[in-house]
């Protein structure tokens, strides 16, 4: 088959699409023809050299693809070669076939197209795992988003809008706080031209939001803190703001805060089975309903991925930008 190859850490040029072996399946996975992928930051980083693949996972990039299954391991039950599907992968997905474990795939939402089905899974299990399983965000309590405008952001505007939340978000751009409104957002604010911590405080009374979703790590860590509610939740799923930043830790107690990160990737079949299993549960019905719709900003060819990785690392895109083999 062929695959998207790494062939040394840099930049977007690195990217070599290459004749390589086929995937060999274990007895609980599945082998998947892939229909598309989508790009997510980890890709990037991974190029970059400054996340490598966990142990046993795919050297090639991509986190999540849609397809059709063409082989099942012995002890795979429940999928059978032709079924339409879209999966969570540890990588692999820059690729025309891709082995995954079983409890990491899912049906194609209903009244969503196969090639456009890849759009779901790396962010529905992102934001259901950290914002809902994790920080227990409620209906009717207020949500900040940072990066409105992104796949991840996209995605949890509308998530959090079918809870029964009200929605913050900031993006860089009238254009892109434009969409993150159309998605549902309630308060949209640009970081290049207003402060998030006071207009927060402003739209909330003083009081702050319940949870923020936040990409950037070091750079906003105490303005998150300064902009959440008592009991507020501050989940960090990136570093884009680098990584290292100082805290006083008496900002905790007066307003009783969590601060929580984690990562997709890492964590253990079990673990991801049983993400996948609640994304199954709760996300995809609102798909099917039509109160969640993919974000896609543009499809290139898998042959073209080092000009899909500068269109995400310019920030110019608004959803997901797909490749298809």
């Amino acid at each position: 088959m062929k695959a998207i190859v790494i062939t040394q850490p840099g930049s977007p040029e690195v990217l070599q699409l290459q004749e390589v072996e086929d995937p060999q399946i274990k007895d609980d996975e599945v082998l998947i023809k892939v229909e598309a992928t989508a790009l997510n930051r980890a890709d990037t980083l991974q190029r970059k050299g400054s996340y490598p693949p966990p142990k046993g996972a795919s050297p090639y990039p991509g986190l999540e693809c849609s397809g059709t299954i063409l082989s099942v391991g012995k002890n795979v039950s429940r999928w059978k070669v032709g079924d339409q599907v879209c999966a969570l992968l540890g990588g692999g997905g820059y690729a025309e076939k891709v082995a995954v474990p079983a409890g990491q795939v899912l049906p194609v939402p209903s009244g969503v197209s196969l090639k456009d089905a890849a759009a779901f899974p790396e962010v529905a299990c992102t934001v259901w795992s950290t914002v809902f399983m994790t920080s227990h965000l409620s209906p009717g309590e207020s949500f900040l988003v940072h990066g409105g405008s992104s796949g991840i952001g996209t995605f949890a505007i509308q998530m959090g809008k079918c809870q029964g939340v009200r929605v913050f978000v900031t993006a860089g751009s009238e254009e892109k706080l434009a969409v993150c409104k159309d998605l549902g957002a309630d308060v949209c604010i640009n970081y290049k031209t207003e402060d998030f911590v006071a207009r927060v405080k402003e739209e909330t009374g003083g009081k702050g939001v319940d949870v923020i979703l936040d990409c950037m790590g070091a750079s906003y860590f105490q303005r998150n803190l300064g902009s959440l509610n008592i009991d507020g939740r501050l989940f960090i799923i990136g570093t884009q703001g680098g990584a290292k930043t100082e805290l006083n830790i008496t900002s905790l107690f007066a307003k009783r805060l969590t601060v929580q990160a984690a990562g997709l990737r890492s964590r253990s079949t079990e673990n991801k089975a049983l993400i996948v299993s609640e994304v199954e549960k709760n996300v995809w019905p609102a798909i099917a309903v039509g109160k969640v719709k993919p974000v896609i900003y543009k499809y290139l060819p898998l042959c073209e991925a080092a000009e899909a990785h500068q269109l995400m690392e310019s920030s110019q895109h608004i959803g997901k930008i797909m490749l298809v083999p």
